[in-house]
């Protein structure tokens, strides 16, 4: 353990009662003579001593008392100290809020003490990590300000939540999937070629060539359903060089993709998903639904089956109705998505609609067309709460139709020749989508930015921490 390098007149470390020892070889600090405790288990140990370990949250001075807020990762608890102690006075008189402490003490009732309705006696404490005076950042300096300093933004038990349910949403994932015969993979994230259009790649100098960086697991995925895999899954980060500074793009986010083999159409692909996002939601809500209500403001509930569709047709039909027209002619805008779903929640109460048969010239060339409406794909979107999370759709499997469909835009076929070899010996029909793990996160904890749940944000305009 590292401790702040202060003179030993400072008290970083202090103890109530010195240990005398023989041999310095068998020294041993009561601090490590005890087990960490929780601040959630504080109440079933009263009358007993204690190791907490944690950060400090505020301090109150009174002449013959310090009260001291400690956090950690499962609640505060009030440390009180007395001045009398005057060892224990001058190591706590250098301490600072957000410093890092290991402290040992009795816990005791207080029921006038708003944090449980108890608190800790110190006994010793030991200044591991002692912050500066000046914090660079307070709780309400907002997302931009957390990011230049998330090694402090971090520490707040609303920031702490979002990764716990990311944790939690991820297992529940991994385990519908594994209930249902998918195998994960990882595929590369530097490719030859570019994974969906061609357009919006970052370009990376590769040895003597140049590389991209992965848009999408999207190739990758297919090959793996003409390898025989059937099902597969893949949860990692993809890269979009969008100039876009809206609150829900990203130019390096984390994306949940699947691929399924031998489907019937795109109807069976968005059967499986709204069953493993209420499998997923639900285990959100059973784990951290209270928490997330405390310290967001938000109540969820698993999503009822099955959820709304609607046609890309039918949705422009309604939100002509609604006085909207969206810029594109073949696909929906924000405002669009925000009011289908709030124009669908009024008439169904429910808060996820999918959005099927998008236009051909608005969807990636692989995704297959219908066949009695060639310009209509099988392609849908969901959105959740006005949000797009997941854009998915049955694949075009036949060798000379993707060949034709890539010709139709143009694209050169040498550059994709990798890809359409991965179809020229048999592959079955098959789909699957791709989902924003980030704007999932956005919607259960009702977050006004994306970047209030990713670790670390990357825009146009920053890439750092």
């Amino acid at each position: 353990m590292i401790t702040t390098a202060l003179p030993v007149s400072e008290g970083l470390k202090v103890l109530a009662s010195p240990i005398r020892l023989s041999s310095p070889e068998k020294v041993m600090s009561p601090f490590s003579s005890l087990s960490r405790s929780l601040v959630a288990e504080l109440s079933q140990c009263i009358g007993h001593r204690v190791k907490l370990q944690g950060f400090v949250e505020a301090i109150r001075d009174q002449k013959r008392m310090r009260f001291i807020v400690l956090r950690d990762p499962t609640g505060k608890v009030q440390l009180t100290q007395s001045k009398d102690n005057t060892a224990l006075t001058g190591a706590l008189d250098a301490l600072t809020p957000e410093s890092a402490v290991i402290v040992i003490g009795t816990v005791v009732a207080a029921p006038s003490v708003k944090l449980g309705g108890l608190e800790i006696l110190i006994e010793s404490v030991e200044i591991c990590g002692l912050a500066d005076p000046q914090l660079p950042i307070a709780y309400d300096s907002g997302p931009d300000k957390w990011m230049d300093h998330r090694q402090v933004s971090l520490r707040y038990p609303g920031q702490q939540l979002v990764f716990a349910v990311q944790t939690t949403l991820e297992a529940a994932m991994r385990a519908f999937w594994q209930q249902n015969g998918f195998c994960e993979i990882h595929s590369p994230k530097l490719m030859g070629t570019a994974s969906e259009s061609g357009a919006e790649v970052f370009a990376v100098k590769y040895f003597d060539t140049k590389a991209f960086l992965a848009q999408s697991p999207q190739f990758y995925k297919q090959m793996a359903i003409a390898g025989g895999m059937e099902r597969v899954f893949e949860i990692g980060p993809v890269f979009r060089a969008e100039p876009s500074f809206t609150s829900r793009h990203e130019t390096e986010f984390t994306s949940i993709d699947m691929e399924m083999g031998w489907i019937e159409d795109h109807h069976e692909l968005m059967a499986f998903e709204e069953r493993w996002l209420a499998h997923a939601i639900g285990t959100v809500v059973e784990v951290h639904g209270p928490q997330i209500e405390a310290l967001y403001g938000v109540s969820i509930a698993p999503p009822s089956l099955p959820f709304p569709k609607v046609t890309f047709s039918e949705s422009l039909a309604i939100l002509a109705r609604l006085g909207h027209v969206p810029a594109r002619h073949d696909d929906l805008d924000a405002e669009g998505e925000r009011l289908l779903c709030e124009h669908i929640a009024a008439g169904t109460d429910h808060e996820f609609v999918f959005i099927t048969d998008y236009p051909a010239s608005g969807r990636a060339f692989y995704h297959m067309r219908h066949e009695d409406r060639p310009d209509l794909t099988k392609g849908f979107d969901l959105l959740w709460r006005g949000l797009e999370i997941t854009t998915g759709a049955q694949r075009e499997h036949r060798h000379n139709r993707l060949v034709a469909q890539a010709q139709e835009r143009g694209m050169r076929l040498d550059s994709l020749s990798d890809y359409l070899d991965f179809f020229r010996f048999g592959c079955p029909p098959h789909g699957g989508m791709g989902v924003g793990l980030g704007r999932i996160l956005m919607r259960l904890l009702n977050a006004a930015s994306i970047r209030e749940v990713t670790l670390l944000s990357r825009t146009p305009k920053r890439l750092r921490p």
